[in-house]
């Protein structure tokens, strides 16, 4: 019986790719628009002495009502 590698094969490259995609992530930010245009319901940015903090209210509110929808399912 040979087991079947293709899961943990597929699992590794993804984490391949996304070590990659963070590796770079600081070259590709250099050459990207200001954050900081866009409307503040899309991209909130905090910065202070050379932290970044950079979340999407819009994200976190869909979130939370997504979570409080399954919750409020499940309760019925």
């Amino acid at each position: 019986m040979e087991p079947s590698y293709r899961p943990l094969t597929a699992l590794g490259l993804l984490l391949i790719a996304c070590g990659v995609v963070l590796v770079t992530l600081p070259l590709i930010t250099r050459h990207l628009p200001s954050l900081e245009r866009l409307p503040w319901i899309l991209v909130w940015v905090y910065r202070r002495d050379g932290f970044y903090f950079i979340t999407s209210p819009l994200l976190i509110i869909i979130s939370i009502l997504s979570l409080a929808i399954r919750l409020l399912g499940r309760g019925a």
